[in-house]
Formats: structure tokens, C-alpha cells, sequence
């Protein structure tokens, strides 16, 4: 007789099995995490093996495509929502690439400005195109008309979780 294994289940199908013990609204959270993490966890598997390259340097990329003229650390830290430290090696690794430069701002000697390369632009988009295909693979099981009232439900909400955090609810 095979010995059965026990899958692991994500927190989403655990509270499935007991639906009366939760409200609807911790069940439709688990269920956006739970799509969140599986399309995350594909993203970066798949930025590790086409192009090594990570998703927090990725998103760095993103970040300084849409800045031309560069932005500071503390402003790509912020963007990011992650620490100075955490942007300053990012920043160090896709230097020693080529891929960003930095420059000491005019106004304020403290202060660095880090932009794209012409090969970090070049190697960001052509990343992004790949990347835009696979996030519409993994969307294709939506028609156009299934997509459009979705983004606007979780427009409505991300305000409503917006305007939570905002009036100081409990975090």
C-alpha cells in the first residue's frame, strides 16, 4: 500500500474547510493573498531563470524607468516601501552590472541621484515585455469581461483599505 503524503494546504483552503468559522471578509482576504503569492512566487521563479535577476532589482528597474532624470534613495526606498539599506544594496549590485548609475546631487552633496544606464534601459524593457506576457498568461483564464468589473471591485477595495489605515484603524 502507498503511503499517502499530506499535501500542505495555503491558509485560504484550510479556512475553506471550516467557511462558518470565518467571515466572508477574512475569506475573500485569504483569497487575494493566496493569488497574490502564487503569481508572485511564479514571477520570481521565472525572473530567476530567464534572466537572474531578482524581483526587488526588477522592481528597482520599474521604478527608475519612469524617473528619466533618476531619483534619490530615499525616494526609490519609499517607492519601494523598503529601507535605505536594503535600496543601497540593490543599487551596488546593478552598478557593478552597469545597469544604474549614480550621481552626487547639485544641490545637496548628501544626497545621490540613481538613473537607468542606456543598458539598464535596454535590459529593463526588454525584461518588462517578457514580463507583461507572463502576467497576461497567467490572467488568460479572465475574458475582458470578467477583468473590468474585477479592477474596479478591488479599486473600491484598496480605498476602503486605504481609508482603514488612514483613519488609524487597528494594524
Amino acid at each position: 500500500m502507498m503511503e499517502e503524503r499530506a499535501i500542505p494546504l495555503d491558509a485560504e483552503t484550510k479556512v475553506a474547510e471550516r467557511p462558518d468559522d470565518h467571515k466572508t471578509e477574512l475569506r475573500l482576504w485569504l483569497r487575494m493573498l493566496t493569488c497574490t503569492t502564487l503569481i508572485e512566487g511564479e514571477v520570481r521563479r521565472r525572473l530567476r531563470e530567464h534572466f537572474d535577476v531578482t524581483l526587488p532589482r526588477f522592481d528597482l528597474l520599474a521604478q527608475l524607468d519612469r524617473a528619466p532624470d533618476g531619483m534619490t534613495l530615499g525616494e526609490l526606498s519609499r517607492r519601494m516601501m523598503v529601507t535605505n539599506g536594503n535600496i543601497t544594496g540593490l543599487v551596488d549590485r546593478l552598478e557593478e552590472q552597469g545597469l544604474v548609475k549614480r550621481r552626487t546631487s547639485p544641490r545637496d552633496r548628501r544626497s545621490q541621484f540613481v538613473s537607468l544606464t542606456a543598458a539598464g534601459r535596454r535590459t529593463f524593457r526588454t525584461i518588462a515585455r517578457t514580463h507583461a506576457d507572463w502576467i497576461a498568461e497567467m490572467f488568460a483564464g479572465l475574458s475582458d469581461t470578467e477583468l473590468e468589473p474585477l479592477m474596479g471591485l478591488l479599486a473600491k477595495t484598496k480605498a476602503s483599505a486605504g481609508k482603514a489605515v488612514g483613519n488609524g484603524a487597528p494594524r
